[in-house]
């Protein structure tokens, strides 16, 4: 006869976790339970599941387009994208029956934002009604003074911050457009505090990267702009959609985002080539979205 298993002999479970060897990469004592679908950080409790969402802004949302290599690429892979694609078609099909998308003033206002933008050599792409960006952006053009107001997103990665500024005239410099953040002086005191990293560190050590547009996933590139030139002469030659995202780096810091030129594996390109489409098109012509 087989011997009973007695209350306090733990049941080990059928084909081991590999979770188990985990150490919970928020409070570093318990084992971890959970991982997270985004960012891929072990958790033990819900406490830490908490807390490391809050320390790393962290949505906890799987990123649905987060590249995969080829080998890595199963057939649940394959489904995710194709549901994926099916979301992205429910969503084009619910923004094109949108009252707003056939206004004429929203078509008109938005021919003349992205003709303004291609004046000063300014790749202005819109998205359809429905998309995140489409809803946020506050971008306008003053008629009067001539001259753009921004919608503008900074992010900070080392201290995983985000920040949105709405009506950042494009006259302005980058240095005064971070004063309000990285300044030990000028900063809001509650801002100081959460981005201390980088207003502790000499103005030198800052830089300012914004991401390259139309690349392959597997191939992301950044543009280094200079603090010192305005915000129209760092958006010059480049593809925006719908508004600019700045990433403050620190050069002290190590990060992921490669410039452009400065991988070795790349031979340099001109920055130029980004906004190739806008030499292909003739003067006045705008490609509506």
């Amino acid at each position: 006869m087989a011997e009973r298993e007695g209350p306090e002999s733990p049941r080990r479970p059928s084909g081991g976790r590999k979770m188990s060897l985990q150490r919970c990469e928020t409070c570093s004592e318990e084992e971890a339970k959970y991982r997270c679908p985004r960012c891929m950080k072990y958790s033990c409790s819900l406490l830490c599941v908490k807390k490391h969402k809050l320390a790393l802004s962290c949505n906890g949302v799987r990123d649905k387009t987060a590249f995969v290599s080829v080998n890595e690429f199963t057939d649940l892979n394959l489904l995710s994208d194709y549901r994926f694609l099916e979301d992205v078609g429910r969503t084009a099909d619910a923004a094109a029956r949108h009252p707003t998308v056939h206004s004429p003033a929203a078509k008109k206002l938005l021919y003349w934002l992205r003709n303004k933008a291609r004046r000063c050599n300014i790749d202005l792409r819109t998205l359809p009604v429905g998309f995140t960006k489409r809803r946020e952006n506050s971008t306008t053009f003053n008629f009067t003074e001539k001259k753009f107001y921004w919608h503008l997103k900074l992010v900070f990665p080392h201290c995983h911050a985000e920040y949105t500024l709405k009506g950042v005239p494009d006259d302005k410099t980058l240095a005064d457009i971070l004063k309000p953040y990285i300044d030990p002086v000028e900063s809001d005191p509650v801002v100081c505090q959460r981005l201390k990293i980088y207003t502790g560190s000499p103005r030198s050590d800052v830089r300012i990267l914004m991401k390259i547009e139309n690349r392959k996933q597997n191939s992301v590139r950044y543009n280094e702009l200079d603090a010192s030139r305005s915000l129209l002469d760092n958006l010059k030659g480049k593809v925006i959609i719908e508004y600019p995202t700045f990433f403050v780096v620190l050069k002290t810091l190590k990060n992921d985002m490669v410039i452009l030129g400065q991988d070795a594996s790349e031979p340099a390109e001109n920055s130029d080539s980004e906004a190739s489409s806008l030499s292909s098109m003739e003067e006045g012509e705008i490609r509506d979205s």
